[in-house]
């Protein structure tokens, strides 16, 4: 290019050569730059428009804009030659956005043609000639020893783009060439990094210079011995090779021999060479202890290390080959000299782990693909015959061998059937999951079917049928057989709690059956059972046993019948010798039974003839006694619990024969047993519960309705009402049905009650017993203050040194130590605006340098403690004794006279000069001593003169406080005026004989030469400001701090140092461990928009804000030294604003903030750590910790080995380059935060888009991991997948899957996008990660830790507070009572911490299945247990969560936690651990899981069976005549005691216990029962009665249909007032249908019905219905602000009338549409099964029994006695009349409504004449009633909902025909009447204004409470003055 005249809009002739040249370089990593400036016409940067395909040219668009002032010529030339090649990339320009970047980079370059000169030369081949040369002169060579690494790497990137530009404009050989090479060689020394700078190597980096970690890296670099692998050399374009080392790739260590070897990535090797140096280096230190090596010693890794490393990740795959008899491939030569073998295996393993993607989620597979790997890497390393050998895996031109030889084959078979799946909405049974995949290698059938390498013609990859394609391939098609599911085939149906907790069920229903017979029997007590006819009746439990063992065997074979063919063949004879077995045993158990009647025996009878004479025996007793041996054996097991877990994990043929009848063969939950003493604890809480329950359940539930039952069963068959189709039904049973089916729900359900009752007692009991809520106040936290620091120093303070000195230091607290982590802690609620600056001084411990002989207590402890001393002194005349008395009565005033005495004398040393004025303050000094010596103080003193003197103290430490150097004489006059008559009234007025103190000497006054240098520095200004505090403090500061979040941190963190923790370990010796935070796209950091944009009322968030936290705010504008006037005048500062707003919200920048406190607790502790506490005094400062710099960079750089943060931003990669404003705006903020906090690290998926050979484009993944840089995000690590990782299973657990190869450490952390950190929690972190290798766990060590929770949300309304109570009780008495005593906590979300090691070689830490494992968390917990870990909970730490805080909002969070748990219901985790458990922890294990949900769903069906049995009772009329009896009135309470019980735990009052016990522990018992009162006020129980309902619809639904799904709930601020039509379609079929159908059998009940009225018990029951029905229908509208507002009532009714008369149709969402959304609500049946729809069906059907029962209850029936079923026919015409009606007014519509109008009213006019007609005959002849209308209105409204339900269900085959309108039609008549009935009474209390301000009060009390403004807030109301405290 001689000139540019060219231009870059045609191309210019090139040799090949320098093109090839060009491109055939390695792609550049991209940069991304941040768009400060804008060099676009549009305001857009260049590189912020570049596609994804064309990312190599990133780097040089880059570079032109880094040069651009330099030399714009040369930034021209590069954007031109970053043109050419996109050009070259894309020529066709086929790529997503390459045809616009290219026309815009166009346009550019044409307008700089114009605009830019050459300065350097007279040509472009020139120019950049000399300017190449002179950038690398000026930033490559001069001074570049004094640059940082990250600024050499940008200047060597911009010499690299700058010579491919040279390049492209200068083809040819250049004498610059080997130049550049040289270049080339030295910028890679200078790639981007993560923690560890290992290609750096000048200047040397302090963190390379830390032994363990040098040590590391030379054990990986020694090859010594190693054959190496054959590498083909690139060619040029002539066919030679390239003799040029830079081509060939470097073999620098074991991961790069590796690398060579297998074929790897290289991001993916440079990304676990860091990993595996890390882990050595940190398990060594851990090992090591806080021992430092002498200089002269060479660190040497310790051989235990390794040992220990291969241990952790070796687990898993060593029992993966014990359990299939497989010999392990890591074989360790017996001669081996170094660790060189281990460090192989081990990399290896990490390497195939880093690059699986989604293969990481099937650990055996990884094992499956090592095992093999791990031989041919063997055979390698042991056959050094040779120096060279050919690797394994090769793939010509490519880096990714085998990325795409192993693990592409497996990721596409999970593709595939991922797509079966339709994204999980398919039955389970037809599509293979994670863990079907997985389970394939638990075979060896795995090793003949796949082989090595694998046979992609093996089942494993089959398809169900052939291509066309490959059928054409061969003369005849093989049909290959897909494989079929794998052990566990997830089917819905609610038989999988049977089939998994049936020894559980068979135990209730087995006592239910033997607690009735002994009822029955005549005496009715327990103690019948030894009468032999009783004892006889109970023993036919057996059968009942034998046939609930037939059911489970059956379940067992019906249920897992798509995984048949996995299974191996000793597993299917098994299932069917089980089931012939059941079988014989439902045959032989009755018929010996029945043999056995003639010969009874009684129980003592039975024992003491047993040995007499067997022979006499019944042969049912023999039958039984065998029948029971499996049993009787299992519990002799139980009560040997360590043998009897040894054989089940134990792997030997003979042991697993034996099991073989008892347990299948499975690799997972084997000898899942706890140790002796936990076994005892949850055994004994079990059998006093049941013992309980079973005694409640006889003497309340059954033995009351026996004698009832008894006489309804005597009685005569009663007359019918109706027509009865069984009218000969012996002994009533209809009726004995009817009563006892809710008793017997109630039974089945009311453990749940029980073990809320005593979870509630033990969590209450325990948490006692932790120290929890000691100090819960702050009267309590000053009152043991004093042992605060002693217990810190047990806790918080590692030993140093041997044993002795060890004891000396828990005798002597570190004071020093203690106030560097307290300071620490109250600057950071300063800096979070917790605290006013008094405030923040007042509880500070002093950090300056003066020497006092006490402890600085901070000031709040010490306020008004000066001036009651000095009352103290004026009232004492006498004695100096009864002074001291009184002084010392408090020790703090004590400590606060002798620090003020000795701080003021310090200060007056420090500011004079003169010795004569020393002499004076030591004169004085002396006199006092002596004084107090002698005892002689009040005598030689004027003690009442000292108020004067402290007066002018305060005057002068105010002007010493506030001194200022640029008018220092006016200053120093007033400070030596006020020291002087400071020391006359010393002398003069105090000291009695002091007159002769003060002499001046010659012409020079005392005190008026002093010396202030001292006042410069900020330590002695600190020191004034304390003593000022002391001085002049009088009121108390009993309520300092005032906010009560700082209350509740500062009382928590004291507290938790008294509560048993392990002591920490100094930082070197602790485990790292990494914090993971997965985000999608959420709010990062609010904009100004976003705070001031108003909602539907007028509110901003920010205004809103303000009215919550007006105290934060005030202390924020205090802390930013600003004093807004006005509202105008606030915006000036908005960017500060935004951060203080986004602190409160629930965004990524705070929960990066609260993380990111780790590090600087870790920096903090590990500089105490290194400081010699004997060389610095209690005084220093921690300014003078930086003085020391090489100890602050050492503490820096073992805050990066220790603690890593990532944050996996899924779509960061897409927000890039968006056009959307709001995803922009996320980039740049994410983009922020990692420029803020240069150690967090954001992980993405890169989704690149290219063309390919054959015109189309082709999108490859990759993860990749990026660092905030100087301006720009720069990236460390990229690894391509093997594609679309969110593709296959649940998004989030996809998104924590690949960022995990990312993170570091032995431990991990996830934390989710809702949470955040305190500092003084984070000083804990290294108590919880000692918790892993704690001795008190035994050999079982922990695998994840559980963290209690704080839930910051709770603060801002009813529901809020509501919504945090229950959280807060389940994440810590909860969650601490399924710790210990019932050893079944799992993982419920974060912030739990993981034993990373155990993790990553077991699955991960969740799973991610589509559907099955929406509630991904618990599973990582299931899976945990299952293979061997140990769950505990801690809660001396504690982490914060947001929860939801609206209606709506918090009932999509049940409904998806609903969702996820009926799911679970039917997973195999539910199975194998319901199964494994011992019986007692399977009882825990239920009722703490699915137990609970469905428990809930029965409490709501024991209402429908009530209600229903209720009205069968009533229309038939069998209650007027059976129940009514003169003989039954004395038993009809019992049915009424039993159904108590139950409502109970329907009105949510249970929810409310285990919160009432937490806050009585933590807040006392008289806050805790304000609260519930309150709570009670603010009408709880209806939002939780309310809950119960949205449980229930979804659990069930799960179970029955599917349709769960990932709901995202929103984490707003403003409590907005959601429409009618809104929540009429979020609660219409969970809530109101259910809750209008329960208030029509109320009404049916009542009006029918006559039973019971004078009973109080029945109308406690009734009621508590009524309450039920009440708070389904109208919760949503009670708890949605402004809902009674008249104005909004209208709107909501216009909306809804809107909404409901729109039609359907194509891009008509829900939200607009009532036809969408009555379609979209059936969306679960057109994808459910058959079977479902028939029970679907079936339940419909119960809506016929109105109709039926009513219409023969009409006058008309009734005057004519008529009972036939003519009646009912009758009246069946009569609807279908109304129907056809209803159609002809429809059709009518359609087709006269517009033309013929005339028409149209000619036939609504006729029809309606009918009508009149029609009902004058039927009133006149007939007799008919207007009672009759009404009660038919309620008949047919059932019914015609049944037709409606029964249509929906058939909707495929009603689609096609005409009647699919009709149905529609139908469904928007009974949505109108629904919807109607809702809003009647909303309309009617809306007419009442006080109604509306009583709901705000009532959802808003708790923010009222707080002094808050809600009602103007929802006015809108802003100017409340606000800023008149600031002006």
């Amino acid at each position: 290019m001689a000139s540019a005249g060219a231009g870059p809009s045609g191309p210019v002739p090139r040799s090949m050569s320098g093109r090839q040249r060009t491109m055939g370089r390695a792609p550049t990593r991209a940069f991304t730059m941040r768009p400060d400036g804008f060099s676009g016409e549009d305001g857009v940067e260049i590189v912020e428009l570049v596609p994804s395909s064309l990312a190599p040219i990133v780097p040089i668009l880059r570079a032109a804009n880094e040069i651009e002032e330099e030399n714009p010529r040369v930034a021209y030339l590069c954007r031109f030659t970053a043109f050419e090649k996109a050009h070259t990339m894309d020529p066709n320009s086929s790529g997503r956005g390459v045809r616009q970047f290219k026309t815009y980079l166009l346009h550019r370059l044409e307008k700089d043609e114009q605009e830019t000169k050459r300065r350097l030369a007279t040509t472009d081949a020139r120019e950049i000639q000399r300017f190449y040369e002179h950038y690398c002169k000026k930033y490559l060579e001069d001074d570049h020893e004094k640059r940082k690494p990250e600024e050499m790497a940008r200047y060597y990137q911009v010499a690299s783009v700058l010579y491919d530009v040279l390049k492209t404009v200068t083809p040819g050989q250049h004498e610059y060439d080997k130049y550049a090479k040289g270049i080339e060689k030295e910028k890679a020394s200078f790639s981007q990094y993560n923690i560890l700078p290992l290609n750096i190597s000048v200047p040397r980096q302090p963190i390379m210079e830390i032994p363990e970690i040098k040590a590391a890296v030379r054990l990986l670099r020694h090859m010594d011995g190693l054959p190496m692998p054959r590498v083909e050399v690139p060619q040029s374009s002539d066919g030679k090779t390239v003799p040029d080392e830079m081509d060939r790739p470097m073999v620098h260590d074991l991961l790069d021999w590796l690398w060579q070897t297998f074929g790897f990535q290289k991001g993916n090797v440079e990304n676990q060479k860091e990993h595996l140096i890390l882990l050595l280096a940190n398990i060594d230190m851990r090992q090591r202890g806080n021992a430092h090596q002498s200089e002269s010693h060479v660190h040497m890794i310790r051989n235990s290390t390794v040992i220990d490393l291969m241990d952790k990740i070796f687990q898993n795959y060593n029992s993966w080959c014990r359990y299939l008899h497989l010999e392990s491939n890591i074989r360790i030569p017996r001669d081996a000299s170094t660790q060189q073998p281990e460090l192989l295996y081990i990399g290896l393993y990490l390497l195939i782990w880093g690059e699986a993607s989604n293969v990481r989620f099937m650990p055996e597979c990884l094992c499956y693909i090592f095992h093999h790997m791990a031989r041919d890497l063997h055979d390698i390393i042991s056959d050094r015959r040779e120096g060279f050998f050919d690797p394994p895996f090769q793939r010509e031109g490519s880096d990714d061998a085998f990325l795409q030889l192993v693990i592409q084959p497996i990721y596409s078979v999970m593709q595939k059937e991922a797509a079966r799946s339709k994204r999980g909405t398919v039955s389970h049974s037809k599509w293979r999951n994670y863990d079907d995949l997985n389970e394939y290698f638990w075979s060896k059938k795995c090793f003949k079917k796949l082989g090595w390498p694998m046979d992609e013609a093996a089942d494993f990859f089959a398809e169900t049928t052939r291509t066309k394609n490959e059928t054409e391939q061969h003369d005849h098609a093989i049909r290959r057989r897909r494989a079929s599911k794998t052990n566990f085939v997830e089917v819905r149906t609610f038989l999988h709690l049977f089939r998994s907790f049936d020894r559980m069920w068979a135990f209730f229903i087995l006592s239910f059956q033997a607690m009735v017979i002994i009822a029955w029997s005549p005496s009715g007590t327990l103690s019948s059972i030894f009468e032999a006819d009783v004892f006889r009746n109970v023993s036919t439990i057996f059968i009942t046993a034998a046939f609930l063992n037939f059911l489970q065997a059956m379940l067992e074979i019906i249920l897992n019948w798509k995984a048949w063919k996995s299974l191996e063949c000793s597993q299917r004879i098994r299932c069917l010798l089980k089931f012939v077995v059941a079988i014989a045993w439902l045959i032989i158990l009755p018929i010996t039974y029945s043999s056995s009647i003639q010969n009874p025996t009684g129980l003592v009878k039975f024992f003491s003839s047993w040995i007499r004479n067997v022979q006499s025996e019944s042969i049912y007793n023999f039958a039984v006694a065998l029948y029971m041996l499996p049993n009787i054996l299992s519990a002799l097991f139980f009560i040997f619990l360590p043998i009897r877990g040894i054989l089940e994990r134990s792997n030997s043929r003979i042991i697993r024969f034996f099991l073989w009848w008892t347990q299948p063969k499975l690799y997972v939950a084997r000898g899942m047993y706890e140790d002796i003493c936990s076994l005892l604890k949850y055994t004994t809480f079990w059998i006093l519960l049941l013992i309980c329950k079973l005694a409640f359940s006889f003497y309340v539930e059954i033995s009351p309705l026996v004698e009832p039952t008894r006489i309804i069963m005597s009685l005569e068959r009663p007359p019918y009402e109706w027509h009865e189709f069984f009218p000969n039904l012996q002994h009533n049973l209809g009726v004995v049905t009817t009563v006892w089916a809710p008793i017997v729900m109630v039974y089945f359900m009311d453990t749940q009650i029980w073990y809320a009752i005593f979870s509630t007692i033990c969590g209450g009991v325990n948490g006692a017993f932790s120290r929890l809520g000691e100090i819960r106040t702050l009267g309590m936290l000053r009152s043991r203050f004093e042992a605060i620091p002693r217990a810190f120093a047990k806790k918080l303070v590692p030993y140093h040194g041997s044993h002795f000195k060890r004891e000396e230091e828990d005798k002597t607290p570190p004071f020093d130590k203690f106030a560097d982590i307290w300071n620490a802690f109250i600057n950071s609620l300063r800096e979070e605006d917790l605290l006013s600056n008094r405030e923040k001084n007042l509880l500070i411990v002093p950090s300056s340098g003066g020497e006092t002989s006490v402890f600085q207590w901070p000031p709040f402890l010490l306020a008004s403690k000066i001036p009651i001393a000095l009352d103290m002194a004026k009232s004492v005349k006498k004695k100096d004794e009864e002074l001291m008395k009184r002084i010392k009565q408090d020790p703090y005033t004590e400590y606060a006279v002798i620090e003020c005495y000795e701080t003021l004398l310090d200060i007056l040393y420090s500011i004079i000069v003169e010795q004569s004025d020393k002499k004076v303050v030591d004169r004085i000094r002396e006199s006092i001593k002596d004084s107090m010596e002698r005892k002689s103080l009040v005598k030689e003193f004027r003690l009442d003169e000292l108020p004067q003197l402290s007066a002018k103290f305060d005057k002068l430490l105010t002007l010493l406080k506030d001194y200022d150097e640029n008018d220092p004489v006016k200053k120093n006059t007033q400070i030596a005026n006020l020291l002087q008559d400071i020391m006359e009234i010393i002398t003069q007025d105090i000291m009695k004989d002091g007159q002769g103190i003060l002499k001046d000497e010659g012409q020079k006054q005392l005190f008026a030469n002093l010396n202030l240098n001292s006042l410069r520095h900020v330590a002695w200004r600190e020191k004034c400001i304390r003593l000022q505090l002391l001085l002049t403090t009088k009121e108390s500061a009993i309520y300092v701090p005032t906010n009560l979040e700082a209350r509740r941190r500062i009382t928590f963190f004291a507290n938790s140092l008294f509560m048993k923790m392990p002591r920490a370990p100094p930082v070197r010796s602790m485990m790292s461990f990494s914090v993971l935070t997965p985000y999608f796209k959420e709010e990062v950091l609010f904009s100004p928009e976003d705070l001031d944009r108003p909602n539907e009322d007028g509110i901003s968030i920010l205004f809103y804000l303000r009215k919550i936290y007006p105290d934060e705010f005030r202390n924020f504008l205090e802390r930013i030294h600003f004093k807004p006037r006005d509202e105008d005048h606030l915006k000036e500062r908005m960017k500060e604003i935004c951060y203080w707003a986004s602190y409160r919200g629930q965004t990524l920048t705070r929960t990066v903030r609260g993380m990111m406190y780790y590090r600087r607790a870790l920096e903090i502790q590990c500089l105490q750590d290194t400081i010699d506490p004997a060389k610095f005094g209690r005084d220093r400062s921690i300014e003078s910790y930086q003085e020391l710099q090489s100890g602050s960079e050492m503490a820096q750089d073992i805050a990066d080995i220790k603690f890593t943060y990532v944050v996996s931003c899924q779509v960061y990669g897409m927000q890039k380059t968006s056009k959307d404003e709001k995803d922009k705006s996320c980039y740049l903020n994410i983009l922020n935060l990692m420029i803020t906090n240069p150690s967090l690290r954001v992980a993405y998926i890169d989704e690149v888009e290219a063309p390919t050979g054959n015109g189309t484009t082709e999108k490859t993944y990759y993860s990749v991991l990026v660092k905030g840089g100087e301006k720009y995000d720069e990236e460390i690590y990229r690894i391509k997948l093997p594609g679309k990782p969110t593709d296959i299973g649940e998004g989030k657990p996809e998104n924590q899957n690949h960022a995990i190869i990312f993170t570091r450490g032995e431990a991990l952390q996830a934390i989710d996008m809702n949470q955040d950190n305190y500092i003084e929690e984070a000083f804990k972190v290294r108590n919880v990660l000692a918790e892993f290798e704690s001795r008190k766990y035994g050999k079982r060590k922990p695998t994840i830790l559980g963290l209690r929770e704080h839930i910051f949300t709770g603060s801002v309304s009813s529901l809020a507070w509501f919504m945090s109570n229950q959280e807060t009780s389940f994440v810590t008495i909860g969650q601490r009572v399924l710790a210990n005593p019932l050893k079944v906590r799992f993982h419920y979300g974060h912030p739990d911490i993981f034993d990373r090691l155990f993790h990553i070689t077991r699955g991960g830490i969740s799973k991610a299945s589509k559907t099955i494992n929406l509630s991904e968390d618990i599973f990582s917990g299931f899976n945990s247990t299952m293979r061997g870990g140990n769950v505990t909970h801690h809660e001396y730490m504690q982490v914060g969560k947001g929860r939801d805080v609206g209606m709506n909002q918090i009932s999509s969070f049940e409904a998806k936690v609903a969702n996820g748990n009926g799911e679970q219901t039917l997973s195999r985790d539910i199975y194998r651990l319901g199964r494994r458990f011992d019986f007692y922890r399977m009882l825990s294990f239920y009722f703490t899981t699915v137990g609970f949900y469905f428990s809930s769903m029965v409490t709501v069906l024991t209402v429908y069976v009530f209600l229903y049995g209720r009205l069968y009772l009533v229309m038939s009329g069998l209650e007027k005549s059976i129940l009514m009896d003169p003989r039954n009135q004395q038993n009809v309470k019992a049915l009424e005691n039993a159904m108590a019980s139950q409502s109970i735990f329907q009105l949510g009052l249970l929810l409310v216990l285990p919160m009432v016990m937490e806050v009585g522990l933590e807040k006392g018992f008289r806050t805790a029962l304000g609260e519930f009162v309150i709570m009670q006020l603010q009408l709880a129980s209806v939002f939780f009665t309310f809950q119960l309902g949205t449980k229930t619809h979804y659990y069930g639904r799960t179970i029955l249909h599917g349709g769960a799904k990932y709901r995202p709930t929103g984490r707003g601020f403003v409590v907005y007032h959601a429409k009618f039509a809104e929540n009429y379609r979020m609660y219409s079929r969970s809530h109101f249908v259910k809750g209008l159908e329960l208030l029509i059998l109320l009404v049916v009940y009542l009006v029918y019905g006559s039973s019971y009225r004078s009973s109080n018990l029945y109308l406690f029951v009734t009621c508590s219905m009524w309450f039920l029905v009440a708070s389904w229908l109208f919760a949503p509208f009670i708890f949605n602000p402004s809902c009674f507002e008249w104005q909004k009532t209208v709107d909501d009714w216009t909306d809804w009338r809107k909404w409901m008369g729109n039609r359907g149709g194509i891009g008509m969402s829900v939200e607009q549409s009532w036809e969408a959304w009555w379609i979209s609500e059936q969306d679960h049946l057109r994808k459910t099964s058959i079977r479902a729809l028939l029970l679907e069906i079936i339940i419909s059907l119960r809506f016929l029994i109105y109709q039926y029962g009513i219409v023969y209850h009409l006058n008309i029936a009734v005057a004519r006695h008529n009972r036939s079923i003519m009646v009912y026919a009758v009246s069946w015409v009569v609807m279908l009349l109304v129907l056809v009606v209803l159609k002809m007014v429809s059709i009518g519509r359609q087709k006269f409504g517009t033309d013929l109008q005339l028409m149209f009213r000619i036939l609504k006019g006729l029809l309606f004449l009918g009508f009149v007609s029609v009902m004058a005959v039927l009133f006149v002849v007939l007799n008919l009633t207007i009672s009759d209308v009404f009660a038919s209105i309620l008949g047919f409204l059932p019914t015609g909902w049944c037709i409606l339900l029964i249509g929906q269900a058939c909707s495929p085959l009603l689609r096609r025909t005409m009647l699919w309108d009709s149905i529609m039609e139908l469904g928007r008549s009974y949505e109108n009447i629904m919807g109607l009935i809702l809003f009647l009474p909303i309309g009617f209390l809306s007419w009442f204004p006080f109604v509306s301000e009583f709901q705000t009060r009532l959802l808003f009390n708790q923010a009222f409470s707080r002094g808050l403004q809600i009602s103007r807030i929802l006015a809108g109301e802003k100017n409340i003055g606000e800023f008149s405290d600031f002006e």
